[in-house]
């Protein structure tokens, strides 16, 4: 089968297409022939290093295919069945073997892409929302980004709990696509203060929350921008690593910090799919709405990460073997 892998860390070009060996499920394993492989930030701080993994190494966290074949002791699932998976490396490739218990099953009304598009970022949306910072009617927030995939995602289901979003995009012509997710107020960060704005649209208040996936370029902002009893939320760093933070800063406003990992969240299966099936729910009613930028082949890797870490992109990126 073929694979993307990289024998070094570094930049996109390090990601390669090769021919490896077909996998076999071991015991309590399932092969699924991929259909379509999500592309995320966290790919891209494997392939760089900064979130160190073996080599040579496959990246991928999420995707959708059909299962091939079962493992013993696999009870679950069946030759044919639709499935998806998330926070289970290797999807760059044409086939994966993932353990029975990280697999979702995907509704009839989901195609493959779409569920890759939307598995592991819906997870963190709706996790980041309902569980590491649970919003309420009525609650201000901003979101970083708001024109990608994570960052409309985030709007969608802040919106859908009743709180009220303004978000901030890196170029002016990303500014209608957060709106037509539910921003209230959009800010156009190359050419406006960010902070300004939240405290005019907060009446000087500051937000409930901040849900920031850019890391050092925007962190102190984000602590300014939050109101007393307030919440940072850092699930992601996609400027960079934030530097050392001095915790008495904190307590400028009895602040809250906070860097989740879905994975903690998830980690039980029945966590797992009980999150899937909510977001795959909203998804088939129509109330989220996936926004895909772009599908490439496998051997097209490399510029899916350049795309992505670009900051042009708006949606999700997939890879398609």
């Amino acid at each position: 089968m073929q694979a993307v892998r990289m024998h070094q860390t570094g930049g996109p070009e390090v990601l390669a297409l090769e021919t490896l060996p077909e996998p076999a499920p071991a015991p309590g394993e399932v092969l699924i022939a991929v259909e379509a492989a999500g592309v995320n930030f966290i790919d891209c701080y494997h392939r760089s290093g900064l979130y160190p993994q073996p080599l040579p190494f496959t990246p991928g966290m999420e995707g959708a295919g059909t299962v091939g074949a079962v493992g013993a002791g696999v009870t679950d699932w069946q030759i044919g069945d639709r499935v998806a998976w998330a926070g289970v490396p290797g999807s760059y490739a044409e086939r994966i073997v993932v353990p029975a218990d990280r697999l979702v099953p995907v509704p009839a009304t989901l195609t493959a892409e779409q569920a890759a598009a939307a598995l592991l970022q819906g997870l963190t949306a709706r996790v980041l929302t309902a569980e590491t910072c649970p919003l309420a009617p009525g609650d201000q927030v901003l979101v970083h980004a708001g024109a990608g995939g994570m960052g409309r995602l985030l709007i969608q289901m802040a919106r859908a709990r009743g709180a009220r979003v303004i978000t901030t995009v890196g170029h002016a012509d990303k500014m209608p696509l957060a709106r037509a997710a539910g921003a209230e107020r959009v800010i156009d960060r190359s050419h406006e203060d960010v902070l300004a704005a939240c405290r005019d649209w907060t009446e000087g208040k500051g937000v409930r929350a901040v849900f920031d996936g850019i890391g050092a370029a925007t962190f102190d902002t984000s602590l300014a921008a939050l109101a007393r009893r307030g919440m940072l939320v850092l699930f992601g760093q996609a400027s960079g690593p934030v530097p050392p933070v001095d915790p008495a800063r904190l307590a400028a406003g009895s602040l809250f910090l906070t860097r989740p990992s879905l994975f903690h969240y998830i980690a039980e299966p029945t966590a797992l799919r009980a999150h899937a099936a909510a977001v795959f729910g909203a998804i088939a009613a129509g109330d989220l709405q996936i926004l895909i930028h772009q599908t490439l082949p496998l051997s097209e890797a490399a510029t899916a990460h350049r795309a992505l870490e670009s900051g042009r992109t708006v949606g999700k990126l997939l890879l398609v073997p």
